[in-house]
């Protein structure tokens, strides 16, 4: 099982839309996928039309030896997800108790490993015991990236981080989201980034309104606009990190 997280310390870049559909895209090829929707506002969970909430909280969640009993099925074959609770935006706290509180996430995610191909992360934004925990459960991390000043600063921070950790072995692999063609700066900056950014991913995410009926229709994009821009691009971008991952099926 491969765990692949969507990440940014700065929030409204659009790492859940993104999530979402590339695990939609993930579960459409054949994959079995599992979402886990580590952010307490529970937006993936929404998406998912599934309500966000883990009986007993995050204690009972890391306790209990039943993955059954932790995971929902989504209307989408292939797919499962593990709902956000409220409780989690106290996990820092839960994690900090236990022994190796920056492994602890990790050998709770190696219960999922006999059942699924992949599990996505999708993470809060902000830098904590959580992020860390993050860190050193993915393999993969995508970190979209607003083509601006400041979300280019925040991915430097993430790349200082993995380069003082050695024993780190996830491959970042960041992407433009939410480009806005009208805009000068964006478009030079995605211009530039071969040029300015190590191992970004080609396929970027622009600013579409379809992208924003996700909510409406509590779904992700390629189930009610499958043949939309924003579905194409977000499946050419899944099968950029399928390539570059080297992931396979069983």
């Amino acid at each position: 099982m491969k765990v692949i997280s969507l990440y940014n310390i700065k929030g409204g870049v659009g790492k859940t839309a993104a999530c979402v559909n590339l695990a939609y895209s993930c579960a459409k090829s054949g994959m079995k996928t599992l979402l886990w929707d580590l952010d307490a506002q529970g937006a993936a969970s929404y998406y998912f039309n599934v309500k966000p909430e883990v009986k007993g909280g995050t204690k009972k969640l890391f306790k209990t030896k039943s993955i059954g009993d932790l995971v929902q099925m989504t209307d989408i074959e292939c797919l499962d997800l593990l709902p956000a609770d409220f409780s989690y935006r106290h996990m820092d706290l839960f994690l900090d108790s236990e022994k190796k509180p920056k492994k602890r996430m990790s050998e709770f995610l190696s219960r999922f490993a006999d059942d699924y191909d992949v599990l996505f992360l999708d993470c809060p934004p902000s830098f904590s015991l959580v992020s860390e925990n993050v860190f050193n459960s993915s393999d993969v991390m995508l970190v979209p990236l607003i083509p601006t000043t400041l979300s280019l600063r925040t991915y430097g921070q993430i790349l200082d981080y993995v380069g003082e950790h050695k024993k780190l072995t996830l491959k970042l692999m960041p992407f433009f989201s939410m480009v806005d063609n009208r805009k000068k700066l964006h478009l030079e900056t995605v211009g530039d980034a071969e040029n300015r950014i190590s191992g970004i991913l080609h396929t970027g995410i622009p600013y579409l309104s379809i992208i924003e009926y996700m909510g409406l229709h509590r779904a992700p994009v390629g189930m009610f606009a499958p043949k939309s821009q924003a579905a194409g691009l977000f499946d050419q971008l899944w099968t950029e990190v399928v390539l570059r991952a080297k992931l396979n099926s069983r």
